[in-house]
């Protein structure tokens, strides 16, 4: 019997790929990003946040206070990268969310599991929109001259279709990308973030951002469920991680939810988890489903190590909640 042995979930947001001496810069693209939302859910915008800041946000973007946790949340990632590798896994399931990359309004799935040989990671394009600094951040998502063909688990990719369809999950399903396209940014980290040595994935794409067909998180908690037993019911004696890539709140940080969600999976919580309010998760704070859905594969596992970091980088307290998770 295949079995899930490993869960990990990682933020990864393009501050993790920049110097902290670039973080500050950020304020370039959020004083202009058309998709703020308040700590409520609220749309907003840079001004109104910058009135509602916290005194103490200025203590936490320092350079100082910048430099040290930019050290905790890059040893962070040395350390999943560490369990990855350790686990001797046959085949890494990665839950992440694609954001107009491979998948656009004209026929956005809610959930879809890809189940090509391989699934190529390309450079990125000379299209790219924003200025040098956030070109070279993005960049590492992506392989450096030359696109790179990563392998896929196609059986227990398949598998995990048929398995789910039984358990009325109606998945869709891809097995390729369209000629010089490649995988999105979340898997993407996973290949040239985390990964030290190469595992086979199984990539799972949530729609976390675009209405109107966001999965709810009881529904992602419970596909994590059905992907347990996907797994757990697949033919070969297999050792299977599964990740969630993306998280915590973003754009605006709210780190009384980001606390209040590490906690519950340190609980195991599972209807706090499947309970949280919808209207956080909208905007980059979405991406909190990927986590949820990882959750739901792990019930069996205890969530052995999380560090968060509360990832402030302009006066007005917008940024990203740095969170990193491991269970076995």
């Amino acid at each position: 019997m295949a079995r899930i042995v490993l869960g990990m979930a990682s933020s990864h947001t393009p501050m993790l790929n920049a110097p902290p001496t670039d973080w500050p810069r950020f304020i370039e693209r959020d004083s202009r990003r058309s998709e703020l939302l308040d700590i409520d859910g609220r749309p907003t915008t840079y001004e109104a946040q910058l009135r509602r800041a916290l005194g103490t946000v200025a203590a936490e973007i320092t350079p100082e206070r910048m430099q040290a946790r930019s050290e905790h949340v890059q040893g962070a990632l040395s350390r999943l990268g560490d369990y990855l590798r350790d686990a001797r896994l046959a085949a890494l399931i990665v839950v992440g969310d694609d954001q107009d990359e491979l998948y656009h309004s004209g026929n956005m799935p809610g959930v879809l599991v890809y189940y090509g040989e391989t699934i190529p990671n390309v450079p990125l394009g000379p299209d790219f929109k924003g200025p040098d600094w956030a070109r070279r951040a993005s960049a590492r998502w992506h392989e450096e001259s030359e696109p790179r063909h990563y392998p896929v688990h196609a059986g227990l990719a398949r598998h995990m279709i048929d398995a789910l369809i039984d358990r009325e999950f109606d998945v869709a399903a891809s097995d390729g990308a369209p000629a010089g396209e490649g995988e999105g940014h979340a898997i993407g980290f996973v290949h040239r973030r985390i990964m030290k040595d190469v595992v086979p994935v199984v990539p799972v794409c949530i729609n976390t951002y675009y209405p109107p067909n966001q999965p709810t998180p009881r529904r992602c908690y419970r596909l994590g469920q059905a992907i347990r037993a996907a797994v757990e019911a697949f033919p070969e004696d297999i050792r299977v991680g599964i990740i969630g890539s993306g998280g915590l709140s973003h754009f605006v940080v709210d780190e009384a939810l980001d606390r209040g969600f590490i906690d519950m999976l340190r609980r195991n919580d599972a209807e706090a988890i499947q309970g949280l309010p919808r209207t956080k998760l909208n905007s980059g704070s979405s991406e909190i489903r990927n986590w949820i859905c990882v959750a739901g594969a792990v019930e069996h596992l205890s969530l052995e190590w999380s560090l968060y970091e509360p990832g402030y980088r302009t006066p007005a307290g917008t940024g990203t909640g740095l969170g990193f998770a491991y269970w076995t």
